[in-house]
């Protein structure tokens, strides 16, 4: 269990307070808006409103204490951005800074953050790559060239062993897992047989899986 200071209530800052709620972690969260705050109060162990760009305020809130501090907000960047160094510059051990723009993500950098994340560019490129294929489910980006695709299972493999089919050799594609009925196998040997009905989570170069699959 961490201990998360969460500035920034917008949609992005309160869906992560209720995710960090669901894997019970201790977060204090923050917004100059009484609204957000009040309605994120079921999801948070403390909250206050306050404006994240005094560093009297922040003072107030112990940010050294907390194992992380995500800055989320998306609507302001001048306030993101003096947040993001006021936090640093009062202790924050790790800052993780919300950012819409690339020159957005260069500036929170140098100004404190540790960390950026890209909510809504992430969310456009998993929703390109899910919705312009019939055969991905789920895709999760690790880097510019590897990712983990959940793709139906082909139907030239459907009968046949992941060891007859041997696609790591062949096109340097890794069987992470297969799907059955909801039910995510992680136990993959040779003789797993692929199955019609089934998904398959295949870790791989980008453009090779691509490839292969005509996404």
């Amino acid at each position: 269990m961490k201990t998360i200071l969460l500035i920034g209530l917008g949609r992005f800052g309160r869906h992560v307070a209720e995710k960090l709620y669901e894997l019970k972690h201790q977060v204090m969260a923050v917004d100059r808006n009484e609204e957000r705050v009040n309605q994120v109060l079921p999801y948070v162990t403390n909250a206050q409103i306050g404006d994240s760009t005094s560093r009297s305020f922040l003072k107030t809130l112990g940010v050294r204490d907390f194992d992380v501090c995500i800055v989320a907000i998306g609507d302001d960047f001048q306030s993101s951005l003096e947040t993001t160094s006021l936090v640093k510059e009062l202790g924050a051990k790790l800052v993780v800074s919300q950012a819409g723009r690339d020159v957005h993500a260069k500036f929170l950098l140098r100004n404190g953050a540790d960390e950026v994340v890209y909510p809504e560019r992430q969310l456009a490129v998993w929703t390109a790559v899910r919705y312009s294929s019939d055969h991905i489910l789920d895709y999760i980006e690790l880097s510019d060239d590897y990712a983990v695709y959940e793709l139906e299972v082909p139907r030239s493999w459907q009968g046949k062993t992941v060891g007859e089919m041997d696609i790591r050799k062949k096109y340097s594609m890794n069987i992470m897992g297969i799907r059955r009925g909801g039910r995510l196998d992680l136990n993959i040997t040779p003789q797993t047989v692929f199955a019609a009905g089934t998904t398959v989570l295949i870790l791989g170069n980008q453009r090779e899986v691509q490839k292969y699959f005509h996404i």
